[in-house]
């Protein structure tokens, strides 16, 4: 599901509620306007399933939506103001949206550079185990000339050559899968700054937005928790709710114990008092914004860095080559000389 769509979808269903438009009719208009795709299927069938009579919270069950998403439109029909619920929704999934495009970007760079990189030491290896390698290896074998050390280094390394593609090949899908697969990315990405503090700025605006609107402190960490696919972060949030049903008052009391949330986040909070509401608010504009300057600043580095390392992979094949043709141009040198 692709947030900046969800957010705008959210935006125009709080103007159009607001407007007076019934909700199953602006569902109906708003699913007519949008693009073929899962989130269209996935708002027409609560569309259908809510004008046959079903209440939200059995047609919000089965479809495959956030579950954050559906505990806001639950807790905002229940408290009266549904646009106002819908229009916090938008705001979280435009800021979700904001920072992990960014982040997308700085991984997407190096890992098309690994593409490229492997691509190259493929087409190496097969040219030179079937077609350069039997030829020079043949023509050397019968000059009876002494090598070049540039050549017999060459040659030794030539030796392994099919060692290079699948160091490459292997590397590019553990990137990949850090990258697609939510377990792998929630467990190794978190040692990235600009990760785990989007992550910190996620986990505080979900708690900052149930709050706002009338869950309760426990209830909200425990459904932050359940949502949460960074194990580590999760084990934090499990800590909390431990602490919590001890009898701790104080947030710093609730979050003692943690191991991975930063302690600038507890200090940040706790020092709203038992204003949590505004301290989670001000913990997830501050990690919000760090977020995103550090994915600039990696940006800004890691484009220049990924083009260094091909264009180190492509001069060390090209060295490799060159160094074959060493003993040839020596004889030619010979020859014009003599």
């Amino acid at each position: 599901m692709k947030h900046d769509e969800f957010s705008f979808f959210n935006q125009q269903l709080a103007a159009m509620l607001r407007d007076g438009i019934p909700l199953e009719g602006a569902l109906r208009r708003l699913c007519q306007e949008m693009r073929a795709g899962e989130l269209r299927d996935e708002l027409s069938a609560l569309e259908a399933d809510l004008g046959r009579g079903v209440p939200m919270a059995e047609a919000l069950a089965p479809r495959k939506l956030p579950e954050l998403y559906k505990r806001m439109i639950i807790v905002g029909i229940k408290g009266g103001d549904l646009p106002g619920a819908l229009t916090m929704l938008a705001d979280y999934f435009q800021r979700q949206n904001a920072v992990w495009t960014r982040l997308k970007s700085m991984l997407t760079y190096p890992l098309i550079v690994m593409c490229l990189a492997f691509f190259v030491s493929l087409l190496l290896a097969y040219m030179w185990t079937c077609v350069m390698g039997p030829s020079f290896k043949d023509m050397f074998s019968g000059m009876g000339v002494c090598l070049p050390a540039a050549t017999m280094f060459a040659f030794d390394t030539l030796n392994a050559v099919w060692a290079f593609p699948i160091a490459l090949g292997i590397l590019f899908i553990v990137l990949l899968a850090i990258v697609i697969l939510p377990s792998l990315r929630g467990k190794y990405l978190m040692r990235v700054p600009a990760f785990k503090e989007a992550i910190v700025a996620r986990i505080a605006s979900s708690i900052n937005l149930l709050l706002k609107n009338g869950v309760s402190l426990p209830e909200a960490i425990r459904l932050t928790e359940n949502l949460e696919t960074s194990p580590a972060m999760a084990a934090d949030l499990r800590i909390w709710e431990k602490n919590l049903a001890a009898g701790a008052g104080k947030f710093s009391e609730v979050a003692a114990g943690y191991k991975t949330i930063p302690p600038m986040f507890v200090w940040i909070v706790s020092g709203a008092g038992e204003n949590l509401t505004e301290g989670f608010k001000r913990a997830a504009e501050v990690y919000h914004s760090r977020a995103l300057y550090r994915t600039e600043v990696a940006l800004f580095s890691v484009l220049p860095v990924a083009s260094l390392f091909l264009g180190a992979v492509v001069l060390s094949q090209a060295f490799l080559v060159l160094s074959m043709f060493l003993p040839l141009i020596a004889m030619l040198n010979n020859l014009s000389g003599s």
